[in-house]
């Protein structure tokens, strides 16, 4: 247990304060009594959480704390971050004024899930037929995609107006379709290589 899993952990612990937080400040907007401590320290919580993820990356290579562990924590940090941010924001409204800024169409966390799991499923697939061969190569399309997600999610939080929500939740939504587009073309090129994907012609 490394300092930097040390941090992965704690911001894993984060999470559920954060959406308790969260839904509580959603259903105090509901009772038309709206409590703002609620809605800063949900927005303190995701704040701290997103920057520990570039501390224990940092702290990770720095100091030679590089550790399999960490290979399995820090993307379940970031994952649950995320995930947790999008579903809360989409059963929870955070706009008393107007619910269109206050919370996530609901075919957005579905999109976003299912992504997730084609990954993860495609993942193990790989692993079962190529085995070590497999390689799991982070795309410009998933960070952009990624970035964009935070951004939607801030958009909410912050209750920002310059750009309609929806706008922004699209272009979240479009990088999210292709990168698993990219991941799953990649996936077959490796099958491909492998000998996998070419049965008909034996």
């Amino acid at each position: 247990m490394t300092t930097a899993n040390k941090i992965t952990v704690v911001r894993i612990l984060m999470i559920p304060a954060f959406v308790t937080m969260a839904i509580y400040y959603g259903e105090s907007i509901k009772r038309a009594e709206p409590l703002e401590w609620m809605r800063f320290t949900a927005i303190a919580i995701f704040l701290i959480a997103a920057v520990s993820d570039g501390l224990d990356g940092y702290v990770a290579r720095h100091y030679n704390q590089r550790s399999s562990l960490g290979v399995i924590l820090d993307p379940l940090a970031d994952k649950g971050l995320l995930l947790s941010g999008i579903i809360t924001l989409s059963i929870s409204n955070w706009s008393e004024v107007d619910p269109d800024y206050g919370r996530f169409p609901a075919w957005f966390p579905v999109l976003v899930i299912t992504r997730d799991a084609v990954i993860l499923i495609g993942a193990l697939i790989l692993h079962l037929l190529i085995g070590d061969k497999m390689r799991v190569k982070p795309v410009w399309t998933g960070k952009v995609a990624t970035v964009c997600q935070m951004c939607a999610i801030g958009w909410v939080m912050l209750q920002l107006r310059f750009l309609p929500l929806l706008f922004v939740v699209i272009v979240a939504g479009i990088f999210t379709f292709l990168s698993v587009v990219v991941y799953v073309m990649d996936g077959v090129r490796q099958l491909q290589a492998a000998g996998h994907a070419h049965a008909a012609k034996d």
